[in-house]
């Protein structure tokens, strides 16, 4: 950006200056520099907690690319939607309508009843499902919002309210009423999250993913286990509920993901999901279907629609900046769909 601004006549340099633009490319660095004190405590939880023995310091600067770049800066943005005040207005739009279906179970239940959310990001759905008492399973792939969280989580990095600040929206000066809403400072966590017998965390591929046994996690918070013989066919349940956040469009085969979901249930079990279908999957997408097409499929592969349950459009942002010049609202599809019994 500073080569762009050097690259103007003198005259335009001039007025530049003279309406604060280069004062702005400053300001640009310092608060880059500011959001760098997250990044970097984020690199020293990494290293502790995967025993990486300071490979950051040690083997220098990483070779890094625009997408990485990218990913990062959509890390801090999460921070803002999933654990920040100024982010609950998003999350009530797209949580509640999930909520509300498990809300419904009785607090009696919900202790013997297991939930997968896979593509988590950082993680704030999968810890309000857990607040209500269900077992809960999130569910990451990009280690970008795996460290993230695990940020967040950690008992070293993450003691109070507010801790944390952030300035999410600094790098992109598009649809910006004034600078000091370009720049401004937005503190989080609203609350303290942690991991917990009730909230697990699994790295990796949800493809991967095989149904829980009912084992007690241990060591750094989380547990999987394969079914391994039909003498434990009784304790591999499959999961009452799998909920889908802006995530099936994420899939390079939707077709392998729903099928995936299916078999991850239990017989009776539920599949919850809110999102578009925006498919953008790293140009790696197989197939892009119509909102029809999927719920054809869903009904294929074996699913049967929740009569109980209103299938509807539900107009939502996701990591939109609230006081800029621009917002892009998505008519989000909601449904829930079971496994016939």
């Amino acid at each position: 950006m500073r080569a762009s601004y050097a690259s103007l006549g003198r005259a335009h340099k001039r007025l530049g200056n003279k309406i604060g633009y280069a004062a702005k490319l400053d300001r640009l660095k310092y608060v880059t520099d500011l959001n760098s004190t997250i990044t970097d405590g984020i690199v020293e939880m990494a290293e502790r907690e995967y025993n990486l023995g300071g490979a950051s310091a040690k083997g220098g600067a990483a070779a890094v690319n625009n997408g990485d770049l990218a990913r990062v800066r959509d890390a801090l943005r999460h921070f803002v939607r999933d654990w920040s005040a100024e982010g609950t207005g998003e999350r009530e739009t797209t949580f509640a309508p999930i909520l509300e279906v498990l809300k419904a179970i009785p607090p009696s239940e919900r202790a013997k009843m297991s939930v997968l959310v896979p593509g988590c990001g950082l993680g704030r759905l999968a810890w309000e499902i857990s607040e209500l008492g269900l077992d809960t399973t999130a569910n990451e792939l990009s280690y970008f919002m795996i460290l993230a969280f695990r940020f967040l989580v950690s008992s070293e990095n993450t003691t109070m309210t507010n801790e944390h600040a952030v300035r999410p929206y600094a790098h992109w000066f598009s649809h910006q009423r004034s600078n000091d809403t370009l720049f401004r400072k937005v503190t989080f966590p609203d609350v303290v999250p942690r991991l917990s017998s009730k909230l697990k965390l699994v790295e990796g591929d949800f493809l991967k993913l095989d149904c829980p046994e009912r084992t007690k996690s241990s060591g750094r918070g989380y547990a999987w286990n394969k079914q391994s013989s039909a003498d434990n066919q009784h304790d591999t349940v499959g999961y009452d509920y799998i909920v889908t956040l802006f995530f099936i469009d994420t899939s390079p085969n939707v077709l392998l993901t729903m099928e995936h979901i299916y078999d991850l249930l239990k017989p009776g079990g539920a599949w919850i999901n809110l999102g578009p279908l925006l498919w953008t999957s790293g140009g790696q997408t197989k197939l892009e279907l119509s909102l029809g097409e999927v719920l054809a499929a869903a009904r294929e592969i074996g699913f049967i629609d929740d009569p109980s349950i209103e299938r509807r459009s539900i107009e939502c942002e996701y990591t939109s900046d609230p006081l800029a010049m621009m917002r892009w609202t998505y008519k989000a599809e909601f449904w829930t769909m079971r496994k016939p019994i």
